[in-house]
């Protein structure tokens, strides 16, 4: 009898993942495959039209793929657009998936220059990855505020 395999990683957002975060994904989450999104599916997370007010039937292909494609304790990376971003998670937690964003640290740097302007860069370097949680989630790991009696 074969041991189950361990838990892949599903990419959802608009990068490439850098050596950085597949060596942490690797270690810190023991993902043993990591799976980007086919072409159309990473076409359509990257160009969302700012101009869609209801992303839920905008994004069917992308859950459908999900659904399709992964099993409960999976991994999937999420971020891009906020409102799309929020569905996908929730989808993901209705799937049984584990979804995460990657945390980053940035290094800014001002270069003034000879006419007066200021150019910035703008460096970014993976620190971890972070868990989604839900409200629930949220709820029970904090007590609730002592709420005070107005007279």
């Amino acid at each position: 009898m074969t041991a189950p395999p361990g838990p892949r990683l599903f990419l959802l957002f608009n990068h490439n993942l850098t050596d950085a975060q597949d060596a942490d994904a690797r270690a810190s989450l023991g993902i043993n495959e990591i799976i980007a999104a086919p072409h159309d599916i990473q076409a359509l997370w990257s160009q969302l039209p700012p101009e869609a007010g209801d992303l839920a039937g905008l994004l069917a292909p992308v859950a459908d793929w999900l659904t399709a494609v992964s099993r409960p304790g999976d991994f999937v990376l999420i971020q891009g657009d906020f409102s799309a971003t929020f569905l996908m998670v929730s989808e993901a937690m209705r799937l049984g998936l584990i979804p995460v964003s990657s945390t980053t640290r940035r290094v800014v740097v001002e270069e003034h220059q000879a006419d007066g302007s200021v150019h910035l860069r703008h460096t970014f370097r993976h620190v971890r990855f972070r868990r989604y949680q839900s409200a629930a989630d949220a709820t029970r790991a904090t007590p609730p505020p002592q709420r005070r009696k107005v007279t």
